[in-house]
Parts: C-alpha cells; sequence; structure tokens
C-alpha cells in the first residue's frame, strides 16, 4: 500500500484539484467544481480540501464540508494509477477522524448509481445506503446517498 503525503490543499492546488474533478468526478457533466469553486471551499472555515501526493506527484484529493450534526464528503478522486493503493482509504480516514475530533460523528455523501466501484469503496469502508435520489446530478444521473456514523463505531470499541 502506498504511503501518501496527506496535506492541506494549497491555493496552487485548485487548478489542477478542479481538472481532476472534472476527468474523474464529473465527467460527463457540466463541471461545478471549478477552480474558483475549490478554492473558496479552501478558504472557507467548514471546509477542508485535503490532498494525496506521491513523489511530489499529485495522486489524489478530497473536499468536506463540516457541519453540527454531520459532515459532507463533496469530492474524493484518485488518479487513475493510483487507484487500489489505499490513498482514497488514507484521504477518508484523515477526513473522519477530523470530524470525530470536531464532534462531528456523522458522514454523508452521494455517488453516481452506475459507479459500482465506488459504492463498493464506500460500503466496504462502513458507508451504508439511505436514499436513491433520482436525477441527482443536473437531471442527468441518480445518485445513491449514502452514510456512516462514527458514534456508533466509537461507542461499540475494540472489536
Amino acid at each position: 500500500m502506498a504511503t501518501p503525503t496527506i496535506a492541506l490543499a494549497r491555493r496552487h492546488d485548485a487548478a489542477l484539484l478542479a481538472a481532476m474533478s472534472r476527468r474523474l468526478v464529473e465527467a460527463g457533466l457540466q463541471p461545478q467544481w471549478t477552480e474558483s469553486r475549490i478554492e473558496r471551499a479552501r478558504q472557507h472555515a467548514d471546509h477542508v480540501v485535503l490532498t494525496a501526493r506521491l513523489g511530489g506527484s499529485l495522486a489524489g484529493f478530497a473536499i468536506m464540508q463540516y457541519g453540527d450534526d454531520a459532515a459532507h464528503l463533496n469530492l474524493l478522486a484518485v488518479e487513475s494509477i493510483y487507484q487500489r493503493q489505499g490513498i482514497g482509504r488514507q484521504l477518508l480516514h484523515w477526513l473522519e477522524e477530523t470530524a470525530c475530533t470536531a464532534g462531528t460523528f456523522r458522514i454523508r455523501l452521494e455517488v453516481r448509481a452506475n459507479n459500482t466501484s465506488g459504492q463498493a469503496f464506500y460500503k466496504a469502508l462502513g458507508y451504508q445506503q439511505t436514499d436513491w435520489v433520482r436525477g441527482y446530478y443536473q437531471d442527468h444521473e441518480d445518485a445513491l446517498r449514502l452514510e456512516r456514523d462514527l458514534a456508533l463505531i466509537r461507542s461499540a470499541g475494540p472489536t
């Protein structure tokens, strides 16, 4: 398993992250996560924009918005050549730990209904489907809404 350097995104990362989002997350859709939107999220106190780098190369990123009752994973992407090396898992773990530290134990996200590998990734990490949202992606594609309650895991203790 690869060991990336996980860090908060820097200002100059926004263009790279927007390009990754267009290719890996928003393919076939009108891009919503532009460079300026990512930069606004990076600067906003209730968002975290996280990067994963391997040997200086951007391998992946994630954007999460933290709320009082729940956090919402807006985006998570890993470059194709780095997929299945644990990078997505490490990004998500970092974000989950941060949410727990902030006292937010419920994580929510949407994944395309036809993205079976994405669904399998999140379900393997304990996320459960809570809804099927028709036309979620620009009235073009359906989404599965997934959620994980980290408080349940913490209260159960070690297995």
